[in-house]
């Protein structure tokens, strides 16, 4: 990924919400007026787009953030904190007349149902994204892509115009409400780095084989393109054209899943910056992710870079590089 003097390191363009978590082991919601006692009710700053930009600042990145919340509270309080984590927000809008989005998450721990109003989300377009701040960016960062459908039809253009300006990209769609995962391609063609976990690299490849649909995807992408398949508890793995690594992931006492995910991205996009091979990036990540279930909420038990280090180099060793 290219390196060089700009101002940021990570320009994330995406959705920004509250999670609203409800977070009970076995929790299994009860229809017919019955109340049921839970262990915490949380808010907390979601999204995935907003939790990788927290997951990357925590890392150390210098990030900044283009996105759209309403005049309201839920609007107020993920600037806010984002901000507190030193991201910059100067071209967030602000927009009267619409509610900022919301999830409300349902966490038993290792599982999770997720409820979300898209509010502001669709109002995002890629017109939203100066040029300059392209330019003063080493990578840009698109996730929750089949929540804003005002961003989908200029993903494409605004990748290529990233690509141009030197800046390397990367896409995590997550999960397609409407089950139809259509219209990838133009946008994959100008990633760097695309991050499903193994159902979306399923439904977008038609093949259940995690390698095999890695693999596959990795042929969609821009040339050199990697794709980074997230995988839970059994790690993940990572393929380009000319080679498929994976690692294992670490022993973590899980709390709470919720944004594990995007750390892991947090993680990939900061070691592929860092310039390190496939494999040792890869850890790296796995790393960021596991580390991240310790806490209830996506940002409460994010790594710093050398909690995330220290794991990575003990998953090294049990880690075997295959290449093809």
């Amino acid at each position: 990924m290219i390196a060089g003097a700009r101002s940021f390191d990570l320009l994330v363009v995406g959705e920004l919400n509250p999670d609203v978590i409800v977070h009970q082991p076995g929790l299994q919601p009860r229809f017919g007026q019955v109340e049921q006692v839970v262990d915490e009710v949380r808010l907390q700053v979601g999204s995935s787009s907003a939790i990788v930009a927290c997951g990357a600042a925590r890392l150390g990145l210098r990030v900044a953030f283009v996105g759209v919340v309403g005049d309201d509270p839920f609007g107020r309080f993920v600037l806010d904190e984002l901000v507190e984590r030193g991201i910059d927000v100067a071209h967030c809008r602000v927009e009267t007349g619409v509610a900022t989005g919301a999830t409300v998450i349902l966490s038993r721990g290792d599982d999770r149902a997720i409820l979300t109003a898209r509010g502001a989300m669709d109002r995002l377009s890629a017109a939203d994204v100066p040029p300059a701040l392209i330019a003063a960016s080493r990578h840009l960062h698109v996730g929750s892509l089949f929540l804003q459908p005002g961003l989908a039809p200029g993903l494409a253009g605004l990748f290529r115009s990233a690509r141009t300006a030197g800046a390397s990209t990367s896409l995590d769609t997550n999960w397609d409400p409407s089950e139809i995962w259509a219209g990838l391609d133009p946008t994959l063609a100008q990633t760097d780095l695309f991050l499903p976990n193994s159902a979306e690299a399923a439904a977008l490849s038609g093949d259940p084989d995690p390698r095999a649909g890695a693999s596959a995807l990795a042929r969609r992408l821009a040339p050199g393109g990697v794709v980074a398949l997230k995988r839970g508890s059994e790690g993940a793995l990572a393929a380009r054209w000319d080679l498929l690594v994976s690692s294992p992931a670490p022993a973590v006492e899980s709390v709470d899943s919720t944004g594990a995910g995007d750390t892991f991205d947090a993680g990939m996009i900061s070691a592929l910056l860092d310039g390190l091979p496939l494999g040792e990036a890869l850890r790296f990540a796995v790393a960021c992710g596991s580390l991240s279930v310790r806490a209830v909420g996506g940002t409460s038990a994010q790594p710093t870079r050398d909690e995330a280090l220290a794991v990575a180099h003990r998953l090294a060793a049990e880690t075997v590089d295959t290449n093809r």
